[in-house]
């Protein structure tokens, strides 16, 4: 692959996040069902089939990727994303709102994994894979930022009304489809494209699960990852009930939990200005910044919580683009959005145990 494509291989991978990430109904999905009349329970039970879905079909959407092709996985991710937004639109009852948050969790799997797999695969084609820690980071720094400018515009979509806040969002999502076909198939393994499918999904699985029971560094990676990444993640999640109780007037917390993700989208870039450093001392910072930023809500003052919620935000990103990094150089290419696929389904399993912990805490 000659230097201009990869270039704008990952020019539209960018796109692709920046512009995918625009989605104001997506961002304030919760929101919008409130507004239509489902019970807290009913909402409850919708985020629980989201990630029970997520948690099914992460792996299994990797193997997918690695198999069929990752460009096409990317392509089927935002056909499911547009067919979501659809049946948001239509429904009228539970059923159709679940069956539609199913269809945005398969979205989420197929993209999931698969985005960092052609990346990293576009760069080592070219022999450029050393510039996998800037698309990593630079990718990150524009996921952060458009989901926290959808979050800002929450209370426009409750404005708008769910129907016309989901049409914007299949409108963003025409657009992000048409990124998604101008990327360009890196194949893995070429070899096995000649297998026949069955083998190679078989093959894919196999050497994946011997890859993780040989290699137990890369599984101590993964949990260190999850279990930082999760307690980062639920405390910026129940912040959005516990700023109002310490004192936050109700008007100001959009923009908190705006300002609160750009410390995710500093995170993300800063840890390229540490490339030299060890992943233990990566891992120990982002440690301490977690530490410190629980502590933060002892001191009941709202402004230094989001303070807090802000450094959250930073380390966790800090560690887990550094993470994503290591790993692919860690891994086969053959395996490649699997293996990827296998951190988010840590993350996905640890979020379940810590829940209900972490909701206790803030209680």
């Amino acid at each position: 692959m000659r230097k201009f494509k990869v270039r704008k291989q990952i020019r539209n991978l960018y796109f692709i996040t920046a512009i995918g990430s625009l989605q104001i109904a997506g961002a304030s999905w919760v929101a919008l069902l409130a507004l239509r009349g489902f019970s807290i329970v009913q909402i409850g039970i919708l985020e629980s089939i989201f990630h029970v879905v997520s948690m099914c079909f992460e792996i299994p959407s990797g193997v997918v990727a690695d198999v069929f092709g990752r460009r096409k996985t990317m392509i089927i991710s935002q056909y499911l994303t547009l067919i979501s937004g659809t049946f948001m639109i239509l429904s009228n009852s539970f059923w159709t709102v679940a069956l539609a948050i199913g269809l945005s969790a398969l979205s989420y799997n197929f993209s999931s994994g698969t985005r960092e797999a052609l990346a990293y695969d576009s760069l080592k084609k070219a022999d450029r894979e050393t510039q996998y820690e800037k698309f990593a980071s630079t990718e990150m720094m524009l996921y952060r930022i458009s989901n926290s400018t959808a979050t800002l515009c929450a209370g426009l979509a409750l404005f708008l009304g769910y129907r016309i806040a989901y049409g914007i969002d299949l409108a963003v999502g025409l657009v992000t489809l048409i990124f998604a076909y101008r990327l360009t198939e890196v194949p893995a393994n070429e070899k096995r494209c000649e297998d026949p499918i069955l083998v190679q999904l078989q093959n894919c699985v196999k050497d994946s699960f011997a890859f993780l029971r040989e290699n137990r560094k890369t599984r101590g990676i993964i949990f260190v990852n999850a279990l930082i990444g999760s307690v980062a993640t639920l405390m910026l999640f129940f912040l959005q009930a516990k700023l109002p109780e310490v004192g936050l007037k109700p008007a100001l917390l959009g923009p908190a939990l705006f300002v609160m993700g750009l410390g995710a989208a500093f995170g993300g870039k800063a840890v390229s200005l540490f490339t030299g450093r060890k992943y233990k001392s990566i891992v120990m910072f982002s440690i301490t910044g977690i530490i410190v930023a629980v502590l933060t809500l002892f001191t009941g003052n709202p402004y230094v919580i989001c303070a807090g919620g802000f450094l959250a935000a930073f380390s966790d990103d800090f560690l887990e683009v550094r993470t994503d990094i290591l790993l692919n150089s860690m891994i086969p290419s053959e395996q490649r959005a699997t293996l990827v696929s296998v951190c988010s389904f840590a993350f996905s399993v640890v979020m379940i145990v810590l829940s209900p912990i972490m909701g206790w805490f803030f209680s």
